[in-house]
């Protein structure tokens, strides 16, 4: 029985093994390449919309 009990708590803490990881890179990308997106979007953010907002629309 305490076999039992045991396989089934490593059955379910097993999963979580793999949260929290340190890595802040999602998917297979490295770290230069999310560097690299990171600036591209920072660049994007900081244009000048031609789009107006949902505010200037009646």
């Amino acid at each position: 029985m305490k076999a039992l009990f045991r396989l089934a708590l490593a059955a379910g803490v097993l999963p979580l093994a793999g949260c929290g990881s340190s890595a802040p890179v999602p998917g297979p990308v490295t770290s230069d390449e999310a560097q690299a997106l990171d600036q591209a979007a920072e660049m994007l953010d900081s244009r000048p919309s031609d789009v107006p907002s949902d505010a200037a629309t009646p």
